[in-house]
């Protein structure tokens, strides 16, 4: 029997001391959904036409970029930081790929591959500023962002960039860019989602950033790379952000406008938090995000389906994100005295 104990203990220690991975779908995820039903359903009784193809396919386009960028953000805040310069790096990417478009007459991959870069290389100087440097997000991304829309504005100009191609129709908000009634757009950030969901649950890559995200000490003597992750999360949201920067180019019209992006940041970050992931790190959802990005910008398409003031929409989704931290807080506390 005593022989037999050191190779029990070793068995026991090998095993898993239980469920590493949350559940796939989470309750506050089933309720966001439940919520974005419950208000589909009150704008279809309200506003009938919210549930014409004319009113759908604007809607699930506009919420594409909302989506694809949210992914990115959710990965930062999900290592404990934040991105406010989103709105910069898409307005350096929107105007490099606008004006490659006319100036060039890009074809649809290359002009992706082009806003991807522009992003990737932005986020990369965010990434490098907050690992290397030390340096708390919040400071560094305000600072980029001021910087990075200062790039813009020079690039433009201060001029619209006029006579964009049509080359990225495909992904747009028109009858192009849904030929089977659901827009390609929606599709690719249902593609990435996955993608990205996959990835975080999965591989050991993805689960570092929920260990970077609670407790960054623990997790560099773990042996986890945590420098690396956190450069890693911020060019990963910033590749992320130039795809986007290209779908709001396809959902616009063939002009664009120095003010491009403006108020992006605060749309995506309330995506991230109404979608669950927590602002204090170490948890988050890319299912719930995609959600958070489909009900702000229902909250936005409802308020001017029925003709009110579009501050309402501002107020809405305020009064969404003050629930989902509070809900968030709540968890937490909770979780700390059981």
């Amino acid at each position: 029997m005593t022989a037999m104990a050191p190779e029990r203990e070793q068995h026991l220690a090998a095993r898993p001391r239980g469920r590493v991975l949350p559940f796939p779908v989470t309750g506050q995820e089933f309720i966001l959904l439940g919520v974005v039903v419950l208000l589909w359903i009150a704008l279809a009784a309200l506003a009938p036409g919210f549930v014409s193809a004319e009113s759908l396919r604007p809607l699930l386009s506009s919420v594409a970029p909302i989506g694809i960028m949210g992914v990115g953000m959710t990965i930062v805040i999900i290592t404990g930081g934040i991105d406010l310069s989103v709105a910069g790096i898409l307005a350096v990417a929107a105007v490099i790929a606008a004006k490659a478009m006319v100036a060039l007459d890009t074809p649809l991959p290359l002009t992706l591959l082009l806003g991807m870069v522009v992003g990737g290389v932005l986020g990369l100087v965010n990434g490098l500023l907050i690992a290397v440097g030390r340096v708390h997000a919040l400071i560094i991304t305000f600072g980029t962002w001021n910087v990075f829309l200062f790039i813009a504005y020079r690039i433009f100009d201060g001029q619209f960039v006029n006579n964009i191609p049509r080359s990225l129709d495909l992904l747009g908000a028109g009858p192009a860019g849904a030929p089977f009634g659901v827009p390609i757009s929606f599709l690719l950030m249902i593609l990435i989602a996955a993608a990205a969901w996959c990835y975080l649950r999965y591989t050991a890559g993805g689960r570092h950033f929920f260990a970077v995200g609670s407790d960054a000490a623990a997790a560099r003597l773990a042996g986890i790379p945590v420098q690396r992750r956190i450069a890693l999360a911020y060019v990963i949201s910033g590749l992320l952000v130039g795809l986007g920067a290209c779908l709001t180019l396809a959902n616009g019209t063939q002009s664009l406008a120095p003010t491009v992006g403006r108020g992006t940041e605060l749309a995506v970050i309330a995506a991230v938090v109404i979608g669950g992931t927590s602002i204090m790190g170490g948890s988050g959802s890319v299912l719930g995000t995609v959600l958070g990005a489909i009900l702000v910008q229902t909250v936005a398409s409802g308020v001017t389906q029925l003709s009110w003031p579009s501050q309402l929409a501002n107020l809405f989704v305020g009064l969404f994100v003050i629930v989902a931290v509070g809900a968030d807080l709540l968890r937490k506390r909770l979780g700390r005295k059981s």
